[in-house]
């Protein structure tokens, strides 16, 4: 992407700004006017510290709407999860963030456009950019759809029981700074009685693996293997 702000950009976020300066600056890092001092320009540190207030706005409004009766304490250990580092960078990845930041030499070559806290970071001011330009609705929007995947396990409410999935992502977090992956390996069965097999890795390695009559079901299993095995030998 050329070094200022483009269609592709847009796009790739899912918004079209009436402000483009503003997605400009959000996706500038420190680094990268640091070195252009000359030139003036702003990085978006400002953007990222308002895009925390934003976004732990929209995450603690949906997981109380999702959780009618969890307790405060799991509120607040869900919404820390959902607001970490490592979901956010999955997040701003999984939009394509990395290749569009505007970063100095030094980030450039220590491979600044995949590290956790940059693409954190930059999603947060990505995010106070689309409050700034469009309002709190256009802000939630993006928020909610960028986060889909790690918002539409709070329907079932199992989450804040503490269940298989949530403890094995929790330790890694910690342990590795990474998300454990599922997937699907296996169906057999005829379809009113399908059986799934699914393997859980984590960084490339697998480490669980499930049965069940539904994905969930296959992924709790393999969850729970995992965690069973990984927790005693930490």
């Amino acid at each position: 992407m050329a070094r200022s702000l483009t269609d592709e950009a847009q796009q790739a976020i899912g918004y079209r700004f009436s402000r483009p300066a503003l997605l400009d600056e959000a996706l500038t890092h420190k680094s990268y006017v640091n070195e252009r001092k000359d030139r003036g320009g702003h990085d978006n540190e400002r953007l990222e510290f308002l895009g925390d207030a934003v976004l732990s706005l929209i995450i603690g409004e949906h997981v109380v709407g999702a959780l009618p009766a969890a307790s405060e304490g799991e509120l607040s250990k869900l919404k820390a999860r959902l607001v970490s580092e490592v979901v956010l960078a999955q997040a701003a990845r999984g939009l394509g963030l990395g290749p569009l930041l505007r970063l100095g030499r030094g980030e450039e070559l220590n491979q600044g456009r995949d590290k956790n806290s940059l693409l954190a970071n930059a999603f947060e001011a990505v995010l106070a950019a689309i409050y700034l330009d469009g309002g709190l609705d256009a802000a939630r929007a993006f928020a909610v759809r960028s986060c889909a995947n790690e918002l539409a396990q709070l329907g079932n409410g199992a989450e804040a029981q503490g269940d298989y999935k949530t403890r094995l992502q929790e330790w890694c977090q910690k342990r590795y700074e990474a998300l454990p992956q599922y997937a699907t390996v296996r169906e057999s069965g005829p379809d009113h009685q399908k059986l799934f097999e699914v393997q859980v890795t984590i960084q490339g390695d697998i480490v669980g693996t499930g049965l069940g009559r539904t994905k969930k079901e296959a992924e709790q299993a393999a969850a729970r293997q995992a965690a069973e095995r990984l927790m005693k030998r930490a």
